[in-house]
């Protein structure tokens, strides 16, 4: 297969297409986690459709004093991975070619949800990589746009973008790729020291750690639920010598302070150890937030849930998240 280097929207549009065009959007450093979004494009394209990258650094959504400047652009490494990864084009538009006319007077806002957690942290994040997103979906018009889980926020924002302004593209989320380490894949990995690596880190830790907490309350849940806690129940696991195993059981179905809390609570202490470290793990936000809008979840929730934390190591700031379903046996958690 040969790929594609297009720089303009009128080349991108003078190539005839057939079957359906699959497009990821990056901003260039493109690593494993990237291919594995190809790769999924490739499979949903079919071998008679086509899959775009697109490679920009969007200016927008850099906020003052963040690392637009020094944000690595490695264009001939981009196209090779893209290439092997199974791209058929690769887009890579300048400035100019997106924004002809300078900064956008007219802009996307991401409102309310756009404000919380990344959108608090970085004022205007939001607002830019909307835009930027709205603008090369209308360049590349594609049938279907995929986008790492690992941006959970921005896939949010995006899906509920193209369902309020009628798109008509279908957006996929594809699950966050992961070194060996559990360290999860970005671009911005490459500036951490061996000791910054070690410090970071605690951000998958701390989810797993969530993670762990709440596959152990749910068991335990399931378990309390299978019979009801009678006194014939109680002497029958009594003669098993299974009380304590019931007693638990039941102590974690009942416990008001368990759920949401204690998922919370156990991500917290690893990053609460990560800030002794050295260097120190600089916390921005740990939150265990419903995906439809952003918004904490109560301790009597149920449904589809993320737990997020980003963090800064030495100047690197970073983020990660893992989705959790509260009331996987079906009541509340």
């Amino acid at each position: 297969m040969t790929t594609t280097l297009l720089h303009t929207a009128a080349e991108l549009s003078a190539r005839t297409r057939t079957g359906r065009r699959a497009v990821v959007m990056t901003m260039g450093a493109l690593h494993e986690g990237h291919a594995t979004l190809v790769r999924s494009a490739r499979e949903l394209a079919g071998p008679d459709g086509e899959v775009v990258v697109t490679v920009f650094v969007n200016p927008l959504q850099f906020g003052a004093g963040e690392d637009l400047d020094r944000y690595p652009r490695t264009l001939e490494a981009d196209v090779k991975i893209a290439a092997e990864a199974g791209a058929d084009v690769v887009f890579a538009p300048s400035v100019d070619e997106v924004y002809p006319g300078g900064d956008p007077q007219v802009r996307i806002s991401a409102g309310p949800m756009g404000e919380r957690l990344e959108g608090g942290a970085r004022p205007g994040h939001f607002d830019g990589m909307l835009t930027v997103v709205a603008k090369l979906l209308h360049l590349t018009r594609p049938d279907v746009a995929l986008f790492g889980q690992k941006d959970a926020q921005q896939l949010a924002l995006i899906r509920r973008m193209v369902r309020d302004l009628n798109f008509g593209i279908e957006i996929v989320g594809v699950p966050t790729v992961r070194e060996d380490d559990g360290l999860a894949l970005s671009s911005r990995n490459r500036y951490l020291s061996p000791a910054d690596r070690r410090t970071a880190l605690a951000l998958s830790q701390a989810l797993f750690a969530g993670q762990d907490r709440h596959a152990a309350q749910e068991a335990l849940r399931a378990r309390a639920r299978e019979v009801p806690a009678t006194h014939a129940r109680a002497e029958a696991l009594s003669a098993l010598g299974e009380s304590r195993a019931a007693a638990d059981a039941h102590a974690v179905a009942k416990s008001a302070p368990g759920g949401p809390a204690a998922v919370r609570a156990a991500a917290r202490l690893v990053l609460d150890e990560a800030a002794r470290l050295t260097p120190p793990l600089a916390l921005d936000y740990l939150a265990l937030v419903d995906p439809s809008d952003f918004t904490e979840i109560p301790d009597d929730f149920t449904g589809e849930a993320v737990l997020a934390v980003a963090a800064r190591v030495g100047s690197t700031r970073l983020i990660d998240n893992l989705p959790l379903t509260f009331g996987t046996f079906g009541a509340a958690s």
